[in-house]
């Protein structure tokens, strides 16, 4: 199996690394940025869709590049590389990415041509008050609105957190019980009967608290049928992103902690010199590089269009290891100066843990694939038939 990127995908990454080094290459700039509302650079963000990259995924037709999700990756892993704070996973991959697999024509070429233009941010407002991670809906109702008499309006009640950007966004995929089923639908950021409520999440970013109210919505697709398959194949895509994203958070945690060791005086000589700390420090490597492959493999899983949210899992399981392990590492290695505010390194373990928690944790991955293992035959270790 080939690993390696084709010359337009390593031009893509060299494109998007030049823009966002020139953004964030200054860990200041990223901290100021992240400081202030709404938490990102529109700068920024408007020169990434400038370059094409908010309509990557998408089809041609309605606004998009036409990219796979190897190129989704190849932009996920630059923003981690830096920490950019902009939610390309969240507003492109994400809810964007349900208008693509869901929405009607018309629906795909005003919101799709909207993010791709950089002109509309979508936020998916799926995750419930005690709620963990399921791709069903359970306490937000959709009912159809009595005055409308096209027979096609709806009406949203209930309370939707956290939701990544939900107090940016311009307009909201919504995952709502209809019949039984989760069904979705588009809420403007300025309908009647909407309340959002804006704050900072651990690692910087912005979440929100949105209630419903009898909040007038428009049906995502042809009809209120029930969209759970579509909404877990979503997340397992954005899980994708987010474990391309964590190798790059975690590559440039390692290559500062491997810097700072070769820098570093104690007792006279550099860190590097104590064996002990060079062994810690290789098998942050090790788990770093079995990540990168499994990620790139659920990437190439995706691309070729097999089963994604199996792939995801073990993207997720294997970067919620590695992240644990590298982050924890990079700080110690560190010492006292890894767990200021004005060092990196921390910011690079907040992020990581951050992702660990969207859309499902290591455990959580690590149990759903433990419940497929009964789908395999069992294997005699000496080759024998087995018989049982």
């Amino acid at each position: 199996m080939d690993f390696t990127f084709d010359s337009e995908q390593n031009d893509l990454r060299e494109a998007v690394r030049g823009l966002l080094e020139r953004s964030y290459g200054d860990g200041e700039q990223r901290r100021k940025v992240a400081a202030s509302d709404p938490g990102f650079d529109e700068e920024t963000w408007a020169r990434m869709a400038e370059m094409g990259l908010l309509g990557l995924p998408f089809a041609e037709e309605h606004g998009g590049m036409g990219a796979g999700p190897i190129e989704v990756a190849v932009v996920a892993e630059e923003i981690g590389r830096v920490l950019a704070p902009e939610p390309f996973v969240e507003a492109v991959v994400l809810a964007g990415g349900l208008v693509a697999a869901v929405g009607t024509d018309e629906q795909k070429s005003e919101v799709l041509a909207g993010i791709a233009e950089g002109t509309t941010l979508a936020a998916f407002a799926h995750a419930e008050p005690g709620t963990r991670w399921s791709p069903s809906a359970s306490a937000v109702t959709a009912t159809p609105s009595p005055n409308d008499r096209d027979g096609d309006g709806w009406r949203l009640t209930g309370t939707k957190e956290p939701v990544p950007n939900g107090a940016r966004a311009d307009v909201l995929v919504v995952s709502a019980v209809v019949d039984g089923g989760t069904a979705l639908f588009l809420v403007r950021g300025d309908a009647e009967g909407l309340t959002r409520t804006g704050y900072r999440t651990s690692d910087g970013g912005r979440a929100a608290h949105v209630r419903f109210d009898g909040t007038p919505a428009e049906v995502l697709g042809a009809d209120a049928g029930d969209r759970t398959a579509d909404v877990e194949r979503a997340q397992a895509l954005a899980r994708i992103a987010y474990a391309a994203e964590a190798i790059g958070v975690m590559d440039t945690a390692l290559r500062t902690t491997a810097e700072y060791l070769k820098t570093r005086r104690q007792f006279g000589v550099t860190l590097s010199r104590f064996q002990a700390l060079t062994f810690r420090a290789a098998d942050m490597y090790v788990s770093l590089e079995l990540a990168r492959s499994t990620a790139l493999w659920a990437s190439m899983v995706a691309d070729a269009g097999g089963d994604v949210v199996a792939a995801a899992d073990r993207a997720r399981l294997q970067t919620s290891r590695a992240g644990r392990h590298i982050g924890k590492e990079a700080i110690q290695l560190h010492g006292g100066i890894g767990v200021t505010a004005e060092y990196t390194v921390g910011h690079h373990t907040s992020r990581l843990t951050a992702i660990d928690h969207l859309l499902g944790d290591g455990d959580w991955a690590a149990d759903r694939l433990a419940r497929t293992v009964t789908r395999y035959e069992t294997v005699d270790p000496l080759g024998a038939p087995y018989t049982g």
